[in-house]
């Protein structure tokens, strides 16, 4: 019956193995739609309010229901922001497992799909976890500290877009419109403007309090912008991005995260493009790579002659300043990883 030993030894590993459920979750507000399956094929629909004591009754019986233990259960669902926070809490607490993937990545998963609400999406997302189900990378909770400092970073970005959607026009105006129109504009801004402006010291003063208290951040933090270009702000949306350079923990892969890695674009004989960037890209990460880069070339004396040279040989400015964001991510990372400051003038003790 059987040609090896091995093929016996795997039939048995087969007969034994636990069954796996994969039960894909549709997030919305106030509710979620899940879909369960165990071969892709077959599927049981449930819904369940987005609270806590719901969640728990809702898990409590599917467990009876097919009599299965945690280790048995993978949760997959798209990243819906603070909308997750509620199930991955409890899933967490109870040690299921868990894929948070983008929406994207799974829709470019399973090709052309027709027709969309919640249950349809449950399912298709049920099904990319059967599917990939040697390939998921599994969910794990960031540090309190590092999801404060996320929270922190978030809030700060947004107010500094009003206090610029404020400040321009004002600043704009002084060139075209009359000058007591402009002052007109200038004073109704102003007590926004400045408290604006308040509230992101306020903020940027609880992010130095948060990065001195806590050793391993504040290591990393250093690390990082002693690479010149690399400000506070952009060194610390880096380890919050990468997880403390956790969960992104190469370079190119980081590049490609934040849309400054160049790709092929050709196809055949007919389509012999340039190399480009992808636009799926972390956007806040690429605008803080750009400043990061402006201020190296300004700063950074071989950045500058790099920067110069290439220009001078005719290559695209934007090119180039994409090409010094990917040479800032480099030193970055290789400090990291050394576990040293940068250095103009590094040698490996090694070499």
């Amino acid at each position: 019956m059987f040609r090896s030993v091995n093929g016996y030894i795997n039939f048995i590993k087969h007969q034994f193995m636990e069954t796996v459920y994969y039960l894909g979750i549709d997030i919305a507000k106030k509710k979620f739609d899940g879909s369960l399956t165990v071969d892709g094929k077959a599927f049981h629909q449930v819904e369940a309010e987005n609270t806590s004591n719901q969640i728990k009754a809702l898990f409590k019986d599917l467990k009876k229901k097919f009599s299965m233990s945690n280790s048995q259960l993978v949760v997959c669902m798209e990243h819906t922001g603070i909308y997750c926070r509620p199930l991955l809490d409890f899933l967490t607490e109870n040690q299921i497992r868990v894929c948070v993937e983008s929406a994207v990545q799974i829709q470019r998963s399973q090709g052309i799909a027709r027709g969309k609400n919640d249950k349809v999406d449950a399912k298709r997302i049920a099904l990319y976890a059967y599917t990939n189900r040697e390939k998921l990378r599994f969910w794990t909770p960031q540090r309190l500290i590092i999801q404060k400092l996320k929270a922190l970073l978030v809030t700060r970005e947004r107010l500094v877009k009003v206090k610029t959607e404020l400040q321009v026009p004002i600043n704009e105006c002084e060139e075209f419109i009359e000058e007591s129109i402009c002052k007109i504009m200038e004073k109704s801004c102003q007590t926004s403007i400045k408290s604006l402006e308040n509230d992101i010291q306020k903020i940027e003063k609880t992010v130095d309090d948060l990065v001195k208290a806590d050793v391993q951040l504040n290591h990393q933090y250093q690390i990082a912008t002693s690479v010149i270009g690399i400000g506070k702000i952009t060194a610390l949306n880096i380890i919050v991005t990468t997880g403390e350079f956790e969960r992104i923990t190469k370079a190119k892969q980081f590049a490609c995260y934040s849309g400054v890695a160049p790709f092929e674009h050709s196809s055949g004989s007919s389509i012999r493009g340039k190399t480009r960037v992808s636009k799926m890209a972390n956007m806040n990460i690429k605008k803080l790579l750009h400043l990061a880069a402006m201020a190296a070339i300004n700063y950074d004396s071989e950045l500058k002659a790099y920067y110069q040279r290439k220009v001078a040989e005719g290559k695209n400015k934007m090119s180039v300043i994409n090409s010094v964001r990917n040479k800032l991510i480099s030193r970055v990372f290789s400090c990291i990883s050394d576990n040293r400051l940068y250095e103009k003038n590094y040698r490996n003790a090694l070499a």
